[in-house]
């Protein structure tokens, strides 16, 4: 990297974190962001108090004097001033891409529309429990350029990538590479769901083990891959895939045909918690983790905040936070892995910024299993037109509405459901703020 001017493209956590970078390395940098008041200002303005910032919109002039550009993951390379820069050969990358050009230890790059914050985080307890000193991180948690300034000396980097940051990402090399499901998301970014897919199967690129979902065809790295790839599927497995296999009345997670645990010994519930286990057992088998150590982790591991996460059981009914599905392909995976086990009928909380997405795929589980739909913010009248015709709506205005009337109309052994199918910002701070809010509610609720 020439030792010229950076600018790096919006600020945030991904920002200052390739602040901090860059300053570490004497490379000269200025910020560049559309915000007035973007996020972590004051820490960056307290960080780097002689460090040049333009606010409010993106300078023409400061892009075209740069060597380059370091687009932070929530600014569109399709920008046409980006975009000009790009059409003029300025370079244009990320913090992944950054972290790439001097990683010390292999890596293991996780990406897919759902479940990628809880296959990463489980691969990294698989990898802890096979004895290796691991961080975790990426789009979840620490930004791996922190990992870097923190001197960790790590034997495996186990990364959670978004399609934004994999769009400037060009020479990692994983070690281990999966896209674990496309489902329609970021349509406010993506002109079309191939654009979004493509983007995702960047991961691929110079990997050494592919792995992909055998029950979603969008996930596949090609039959010009010519490396090592493994599956994982919820079917019966099949040569180099992980997938379920029933003997008598139990179901197995398999590696072939040979059975490794009964799913009853997962101490999460549903078909989508398996799927992410087959997944986090393909990839650490790929990495060349034992399967006895990440048959420990599995057993060990319970889950997220935020994810299909079981909050409470009150007069039995069953209350689940899934705020972090933010999107349909979530909501759906949510819906079919509870309801497939479920003994009563299912009351769903949804709504919030719908982000352009399509809604109709919901159709078939929400006649299959949802006898109540609870809608807020501004995609509920939307979700009314579409569902409307299939189930009871109700309309709120704040989530412990929504709880007070959830269980105003259930009985044991109903599921409440919060899984939104859109973004939060509506009515929150984020997906996390309004996990906590819903939880606040149900912990108020008379037992």
């Amino acid at each position: 990297m020439q030792k010229d001017l950076y600018v790096i493209v919006g600020l945030g956590l991904t920002g200052l974190s390739c602040a901090r970078y860059l300053a570490s390395q004497h490379i000269p940098f200025a910020v560049n962001d559309t915000r007035d008041n973007p996020p972590l200002l004051a820490q960056f303005r307290e960080t780097f108090p002689d460090q040049s910032i333009v606010l409010g919109k993106l300078d023409e002039s400061l892009l075209e004097n740069a060597s380059g550009l370091i687009v932070s993951p929530g600014v569109s390379i399709k920008n046409p001033l980006i975009a000009k820069q790009i059409a003029r050969g300025i370079e244009v990358i990320g913090d992944i891409e950054l972290f790439a050009r001097m990683k010390k230890a292999p890596v293991i790059a996780i990406t897919g529309t759902n479940a990628k914050s809880t296959v990463t985080t489980l691969v990294g307890e698989m990898a802890i429990q096979s004895g290796l000193n691991t961080a975790v991180g990426g789009n979840l948690g620490i930004p791996v350029l922190d990992f870097v300034l923190q001197k960790k000396a790590a034997e495996l980097f186990v990364l959670e990538l978004s399609s934004f940051q994999l769009e400037t990402t060009y020479s990692l090399a994983p070690e281990v590479a999966t896209v674990l499901n496309i489902t329609p998301d970021h349509m406010d970014r993506y002109t079309t769901l191939a654009e979004y897919a493509t983007a995702k199967k960047n991961v691929y690129k110079n990997c050494s083990v592919a792995v992909c979902n055998r029950d979603d065809i969008l996930t596949d790295c090609g039959l010009d891959f010519q490396k090592q790839k493994l599956h994982f599927t919820l079917k019966q497995p099949q040569q180099n895939e992980f997938g379920l296999i029933q003997k008598k009345r139990d179901i197995y997670l398999a590696l072939e045909d040979q059975l490794l645990m009964p799913v009853a010994e997962l101490p999460i519930l549903g078909r989508h918690y398996q799927a992410n286990a087959l997944a986090a057992l393909a990839i650490g088998h790929g990495y060349g983790f034992s399967l006895n150590s990440m048959i420990d982790a599995l057993k060990k591991f319970k889950g997220l905040p935020h994810r299909c996460q079981l909050v409470s059981i009150l007069k039995g009914v069953f209350w689940y936070n899934d705020s972090k599905g933010t999107n349909v392909g979530a909501t759906l995976a949510a819906i079919e892995g509870l309801g497939a086990d479920m003994q009563g009928k299912m009351i769903l909380i949804a709504g919030g910024v719908s982000k352009n997405a399509d809604f109709s795929p919901l159709i078939p589980v929400v006649q299959k299993y949802i006898k109540v739909m609870i809608l807020m913010g501004e995609a509920a009248p939307l979700l009314e037109d579409i569902f409307g015709q299939y189930v009871k709506i109700y309309f709120v205005k704040s989530m412990a509405e929504a709880v007070n009337l959830a269980e105003s109309i259930s009985k044991a052994p109903d599921i409440v459901l919060l899984s939104p199918a859109c973004a939060s910002l509506d009515m929150f701070k984020n997906f996390e703020h309004r996990g906590e809010v819903f939880m606040q509610s149900v912990s108020e609720l008379k037992n």
